[in-house]
């Protein structure tokens, strides 16, 4: 089925929650690039969730679920199909155990930035390499995001993940496949909540550690202009910064999208750069790289819908 104006009043109908009709990605995402999605959708619970997700397997609509639009690019042409925001979504509970750690449980929206702030609060350690990454919690998990010696996997008890019939399943932290910067997780499912298990420690000493990692990132990366983040993947043994750098590409631009000159493995937006300009510098960066060490680099962004 096609989309068209039965189709938008289906889904209107359908949908309790908010809805916008060809929106620009542009507006959204963290490099300010991308064309219009037939349809952005804001679930403010489970329930209407449920039934967006039920709507695009109903009609065989692609869908893609997003939290704070950061580590992704909508090519162009735009999205054929439904956006889900997760924006809504930012529920976080804390439980302390007898045992002395604590259990927090966040909605897939939360943004990580409160999630690390939550714990600083209660004196929990164990999140402080989260600080300054700015994803949501549902992002952070699926993605397996990391730094500075930490990753997410090291400290999820277990997620909740909703599948394209709208059912719900609880998955142990046993069951969970990471890989690095990825979870494998079945096709079409979506994360609703992830349950973090951190330990007690000290609030000046988690505070310090945090802002002395918030501060190295401000060193090293360039947050002063649109991003998202790291675009591609490190191999095992070298940064892919550093490949990129020693190829001699770090400032090289194709129109508004440039290598940025503070950190090779971060292409920034300096105005006004298509997500055009930014695949075929990313192309660009694979092939020289490859031609100068042999190495292939994978991207760590996600790309979606049409060129």
């Amino acid at each position: 089925m096609g989309w068209n104006q039965t189709l938008r009043g289906e889904l209107t109908d359908t949908f309790s929650g908010k809805i916008l009709f060809d929106e620009p990605a542009a507006a959204y995402t963290s490099l300010r690039v991308g064309g219009k999605m037939d349809a952005l959708v804001f679930p403010a619970n489970n329930e209407e969730l449920s039934s967006v997700i039920a709507f695009t397997h109903r009609h065989a609509l692609p869908f893609v679920p997003v939290g704070n639009w950061t580590n992704l690019i909508v090519r162009d042409g735009g999205f054929r199909g439904i956006v889900i925001s997760l924006s809504r979504l930012q529920k976080l509970l804390v439980r302390h155990q007898a045992d002395g750690t604590a259990l927090i449980t966040a909605e897939a929206g939360c943004p990580l930035a409160q999630l690390v702030k939550t714990a600083a609060e209660e004196s929990l350690t164990g999140s402080e390499f989260c600080a300054g990454i700015p994803g949501s919690v549902g992002g952070a998990i699926r993605m397996n995001a990391g730094a500075y010696g930490g990753e997410i996997k090291d400290i999820v008890e277990n997620i909740v993940i909703i599948n394209n019939n709208g059912e719900e399943t609880a998955v142990a932290q046993k069951e969970l496949h990471f890989a690095y910067r990825n979870l494998d997780l079945p096709a079409d499912s979506i994360i609703i909540t992830g349950t973090l298990r951190l330990h007690g420690g000290r609030k000046k000493e988690i505070t310090a550690q945090m802002a002395e990692i918030i501060r190295k990132r401000k060193d090293k990366h360039p947050l002063d202009l649109p991003n998202a983040g790291s675009i591609f993947r490190n191999p095992p043994d070298c940064p892919a910064g550093r490949l990129i750098e020693e190829s001699g590409l770090k400032g090289l631009r194709v129109g508004d999208a440039q290598i940025s000159e503070k950190h090779a493995n971060f292409i920034v937006n300096r105005g006004k750069a298509s997500a055009t300009d930014i695949m075929k510098l990313m192309d660009f960066i694979v092939q020289s790289v490859f031609e100068k060490t042999g190495r292939t680099l994978e991207p760590e962004i996600k790309v979606v819908g049409e060129s």
